[in-house]
């Protein structure tokens, strides 16, 4: 039996609240959804010792469909979702869906709009621009380990996602691993299959 206190809205009316939400803080509503490996970390030019996000559409673009699959697997929980907006771009407000036990003690001090009766939370982010990274070997040398932890950690990654459409579920750390192994065994044996 669940214990949660919540009625996950559909992703339309998510989507038609979150849109709302962004007109009322005056961002744009056209939204470009991304995923963990659209994002892209680098040092700052500006600010020595600092890191700022960009992200990236070109070397691995999100399926049509990641936005609704992200949705549905993280409505199967009990944590808090998070509509996040990194920033603007020329595409829009570039956005990020988030979830985890985490964000349920984040409120308006940290700059989260509770929708406690969704189980919901939505974030305006920064107010700047954010630079969408096109050049291959920036996206190469971004950031990737030894930094400090962020919201937009909590993202659902697309490796995820494709998990999902080939095995209809995410797999098991071992599961990950054996497929891995296999794929290295038949590359070796030539059989690419």
């Amino acid at each position: 039996m669940s214990d949660t206190k919540f009625t996950r809205p559909t992703l339309r009316e998510a989507l038609a609240a979150w849109r709302e939400f962004l007109a009322a803080h005056d961002l744009p509503v056209e939204t470009l959804w991304v995923f963990s490996e659209n994002l892209c970390l680098e040092p700052s030019r500006t600010t020595p010792g600092s890191l700022r996000l960009g992200f990236q559409t070109r070397f691995t673009p999100p399926a049509e469909d990641a936005l609704e699959i992200a949705y549905d697997q993280f409505s199967e929980t009990a944590a808090r979702m998070v509509f996040y907006r990194l920033g603007s771009s020329p595409r829009g407000s570039v956005c990020v869906l988030l979830c985890d036990d985490w964000f349920e003690k984040r409120d308006e001090s940290e700059g989260f709009e509770r929708r406690d009766d969704w189980g919901i939370s939505f974030h305006s982010g920064l107010a700047g621009d954010i630079d969408e990274i096109t050049d291959l070997s920036r996206w190469l040398r971004r950031v990737k380990r030894d930094r400090a932890f962020r919201d937009f950690d909590f993202a659902m990654s697309l490796a995820t996602i494709d998990e999902i459409k080939i095995h209809g579920r995410i797999l098991q750390p071992y599961e990950r691993f054996a497929e891995t192994m296999l794929n290295r065994l038949r590359r070796m044996l030539g059989n690419p299959v």
